[in-house]
């Protein structure tokens, strides 16, 4: 995958009609900055209010995938996403003014065409790209559904559709690589059973439904009668049976069409992640319901991941920029009030040390004799002296120089630090050093917990 984001040149309009209302509709394809991803705007509701492309705005999955926010919907937007997926484009703004994406041929097609034609083009900020490292799932066993997400290098599919019709069965079909989606995915269309068709009319729905727009099979046997009848609802006089139990409306792009149009669908629907993610998805007998249901359950996890605090990696057996002896040549601490055993990492902006907390120390003594804990503001310190080996780095003879407390502010205390842990300190600059005075946020870090955070205000003085 690319390693910026990328968004299209110019603007660009398609017209159609809404699979469901029948409905003319216009949508116009918009660039979008970075960290945008795809927003839906409907132009034609007061206000026009925006509906953002992730599974938390999934509200229905019958017949298509729906979103909707305050009321306002907009839905069969699963081809429409696979394509700006598939072709690798991260920000998108998609204006529209009515309740549906146009259907067009059933596929993605003719939006690929359109987002190339439009031109793609990289932006100045990188592409986050999240890689799984367990399996993820999502399973219906009464319907013998299953999608699953496997830890991978790539994002790659294979989907199995098994329909316990002799006209549909166990057909397969893979996607190796994005690369490859507008070749062969993105032509693919969506498909129907016959016997669907005019429930669906009656119940109101697929309005701009037309056998030019969907792979019709016919999944039971019809009379000539039957068949004239249904030609009739879709103004097609002389349709029947061509072969595999397929209408003459259309020639099949590829003998597995429908387990193809099956992994259109699914990139669709996990766009609705809201992210970019690697992983091997294979899928059983998928649906809308079960992709948006993974999408949510990707989603959660992302969330869940980006709230957690930026941990730096700590390998005890690696060689540490600064052990204890060159930490003391620059800090002039000494014990039992040196708080600094390593130093992993020192740049202009951040350093990194480590504290490690023995049942030794003095101070257990009386905090706590049958508790011990280590006090918070023995942490702020250790932070500090940690802060104080970015500050004196400034300096050609840090030997010479003393850091002093000017404020401490935004103090939390998050969890007890006791003997046997390993205190992980990272302190950033806020802004540059100025007149000797340093302005630095600190966060000290005990496995993945979050133990104390602070901002911290320092003077070097030289005192020789």
């Amino acid at each position: 995958m690319d390693k910026k984001q990328t968004s299209i040149k110019k603007a660009v309009t398609l017209q159609g009609i809404g699979l469901h209302t029948g409905d003319k509709v216009e949508l116009t394809i918009k660039p979008a900055p970075v960290n945008h991803w795809y927003k839906f705007k409907r132009i034609d509701v007061e206000g026009e209010p925006i509906i953002e492309a992730i599974a938390d705005n999934v509200v229905d999955t019958s017949r298509g995938t729906s979103l909707a926010k305050n009321d306002v919907r907009v839905s069969t937007v699963e081809h429409l996403l696979a394509a700006a997926y598939g072709l690798g484009i991260d920000n998108l703004l998609f204006e529209l003014n009515g309740p549906e994406v146009p259907i067009l041929d059933g596929s993605a097609k003719y939006w690929v065409d359109a987002l190339k034609n439009a031109g793609i083009e990289e932006q100045d900020a990188d592409r986050i790209v999240f890689e799984f490292k367990e399996k993820k799932v999502y399973k219906d066993e009464a319907k013998e559904i299953e999608l699953a997400l496997y830890p991978d290098d790539d994002f790659r599919m294979n989907v199995l559709v098994d329909y316990k019709s002799t006209e549909l069965v166990n057909q397969f079909a893979g996607l190796s690589n994005l690369e490859n989606f507008a070749g062969e995915v993105a032509p693919c269309r969506t498909f129907a059973f016959l016997s669907e068709l005019e429930p669906l009319l009656k119940a109101g729905l697929i309005k701009g439904g037309d056998l030019d727009n969907a792979i019709v099979l016919v999944d039971k046997v019809y009379s000539e009668e039957e068949f004239n009848r249904i030609a009739k609802l879709f103004n097609k006089p002389g349709i029947k049976v061509k072969t595999h139990g397929v209408l003459n409306n259309l020639d099949l792009h590829f003998i597995n069409e429908p387990a193809r149009h099956k992994l259109l669908d699914i990139i669709g629907d996990l766009a609705l992640v809201g992210y970019r993610i690697k992983g091997n998805i294979i899928a059983k007998r998928p649906g809308h319901h079960v992709n948006t249901e993974l999408a949510k359950n990707l989603r959660k996890h992302i969330v869940k991941e980006l709230k957690k605090p930026d941990i730096p990696e700590y390998d005890p057996d690696a060689k540490p920029l600064y052990d204890v002896n060159e930490i003391k040549k620059r800090l002039p601490h000494r014990s039992p009030f040196l708080f600094v055993d390593k130093v992993l990492s020192l740049t202009e902006h951040e350093v990194v040390g480590i504290k490690n907390v023995t049942l030794d120390e003095p101070y257990f003594i009386g905090h706590f004799p049958d508790e011990p804990i280590m006090p918070g503001v023995l942490q702020i310190e250790a932070m500090a002296q940690v802060g104080g080996i970015l500050v004196l780095a400034t300096v050609p003879d840090p030997e010479n120089y003393l850091t002093f407390f000017m404020k401490i502010d935004k103090v939390k205390f998050r969890k007890q630090v006791v003997p046997g842990d390993t205190i992980i300190m990272k302190l950033s600059l806020i802004q540059p050093i100025r007149r000797g005075i340093a302005y630095m946020s600190g966060e000290a870090f005990v496995g993945e917990k979050l133990a104390c955070e602070a901002e911290l205000t320092a003077q070097i003085v030289k005192i020789k």
